[in-house]
């Protein structure tokens, strides 16, 4: 049995042919558009010596080039490698060299770090979007696209790669998770019924696709239900607010840095965002404080839902407005299982006092890792997947995320979960974010310590901040520490860092 994932853009091409797929600063891509220039990128590599297979890694923002290689490196069959726009040249290096890709398309405003990583992994085939200065191995991106073609469609196995999309490598190196065919297709299928996605609607893509939120959570499902999606190379919240009311849209996906950023935008309650129907939050755990002022200025539900590179995007997922439970991410979607297990790997029954892993199995769980068995062997228990993420599951079935694993914080020999203590800081009139780690203590092995940024024109000091936390947590969780930052170091999708955070600690992660 055959199948490629491209079949999506194929039948939507077939089913919506001038209808827009994407709407962008440049004008407007149909689905008839989107298939036929894909056919050509992917003859285009096929010229360019790419065989079923092989990796090709794509560095672009949320462009149409963006959408038109990926969908052009699925048909030809080889495997898609999506990169960050913001690596630096060694970090370059390692994803390319690891996933042994053959082909480099890039973007030219990131061109110096990217041509300098793909120089010292040996890569000579390099295609460049939006750059006039090409060599021999350095090509327009256009090269691939110039030539007429008829359909592309190399047949793969539903369990052949698809994508290797790589971890943020919070430890050690990133690790590049293989997911197939068939575990993007149903990722696609599934949360998409979940949320009831239609031809009319009109999808916000900030999220970058090249995250594995944007990629399959997101870019998948507008293509597979025939929606129409507005593409954003960046988060700005300005850009963000104009476009649901320019288009109208009716799904606005985001991460919780996100909606605070919009939220803190002075003039939010100017736009009209009537036409959203649902909000949907991923990437980390919303704060509370969040969740209830969106809603409250807004009218729109948000559904939060839970997953990881690993398990193809989604895991866990509030089924409806009707079905949902605040601060839960939901319920395990259809064909996964997820459960709660302690530390010798037995489960634990339901309930809050019962905080554990979280491990899931089903068709969206990774292959493994490339070329990392041992990674493998570390991170599954038989067919179950360690996410080292902590949480619960309560009497009807909605689990929680508590903290992550190796965010842990133990002091004095007590458990501190730093968003417990990130969701008080939140409650904060002054604070606009906040994340809360653990540093070496000699008397207690860890320190309960904060950084928070605040709003524009908020003051607050850090011993103040202190003594909020103090009167609303148990006295073994307050932070000790306090440090106020006019900015939080943020990831491509405006995710938190902490791992630099602790790095200015001068701490091992």
């Amino acid at each position: 049995m055959s199948f490629n994932l491209s079949c999506i853009v194929r039948e939507a091409g077939r089913q919506y042919p001038e209808k827009a797929v994407a709407l962008h600063a440049n004008g407007t891509l149909t689905f008839r558009e989107l298939d036929e220039l894909s056919d050509r990128f992917a003859a285009g590599l096929q010229d360019a010596g790419v065989v079923p297979g092989n990796s090709v890694a794509l560095q672009l923002p949320n462009l149409p080039e963006f959408l038109i290689a990926y969908f052009g490196i699925l048909k030809a069959g080889a495997v898609v490698v999506p990169m960050n726009v913001l690596l630096k040249a060694p970090e370059v290096e390692f994803y390319l060299a690891n996933s042994g890709a053959q082909v480099f398309i890039t973007f030219a405003m990131f061109a110096d770090e990217a041509l300098k990583g793909a120089e010292q992994a040996s890569v000579h085939k390099i295609y460049v979007v939006g750059s006039t200065d090409f060599t021999e191995s350095v090509m327009p991106f256009s090269e691939l696209v110039n030539r007429p073609s008829g359909p592309v469609f190399e047949p793969r196995s539903p369990m052949d790669t698809a994508v290797i999309i790589y971890t943020s490598g919070t430890t050690g190196t990133p690790k590049g998770a293989e997911l197939t065919h068939f575990q993007l297709y149903m990722n696609s299928d599934i949360p998409g019924r979940i949320f009831g996605v239609e031809e009319d609607d009109i999808v916000i893509v900030a999220v970058p696709l090249f995250h594995v939120f944007g990629l399959s959570s997101i870019l998948n499902i507008v293509v597979r239900f025939g929606a129409t999606m507005v593409l954003l190379p960046r988060f700005d919240s300005t850009a963000v607010l104009q476009s649901i009311m320019k288009y109208r849209a009716t799904i606005f996906e985001g991460v919780p840095t996100m909606y605070v950023d919009l939220l803190s935008q002075s003039d939010f309650d100017d736009y009209d965002l009537s036409s959203l129907r649902v909000a949907i939050s991923g990437g980390a755990a919303i704060p509370a404080e969040v969740l209830e002022e969106f809603e409250r200025r807004v009218g729109v539900v948000i559904l939060e839902g839970y997953g990881l590179s690993e398990a193809a995007s989604t895991a866990t997922f509030n089924q409806s407005a009707a079905e949902r439970k605040a601060y839960s991410v939901g319920k395990p979607i259809w064909g996964t299982e997820a459960a709660i297990w302690d530390k010798t790997n037995q489960p634990l029954p339901s309930g809050n006092d019962n905080v554990g892993e979280i491990v899931i199995r089903g068709y969206n769980v990774m292959k493994g890792y490339h070329g990392r068995p041992d990674a493998d062997a570390e991170a599954f228990t038989g067919e179950w997947f360690h996410t080292g993420d902590l949480g619960y599951v309560d009497d009807e079935g909605f689990f929680f995320i508590v903290d992550r694993k190796k965010e842990l914080i133990i002091r004095g020999g007590y458990n501190v979960y730093p968003r417990e203590i990130e969701e008080v800081l939140y409650t904060h009139p002054a604070i606009f974010e906040a994340a809360v780690l653990g540093m070496a203590d000699p008397r207690v092995g860890e320190e309960v310590m904060a950084f928070v940024s605040l709003r524009i024109g908020a003051t607050a000091t850090p011993s103040e901040i202190i003594d909020y936390v103090k009167e609303r947590v148990a006295a073994y969780k307050y932070p000790r520490r306090v440090e106020i930052r006019d900015v939080l170091p943020k990831g491509s999708t405006g995710k938190i860092l902490k791992t630099e955070l602790k790095a200015d600690l001068n701490e091992p992660d």
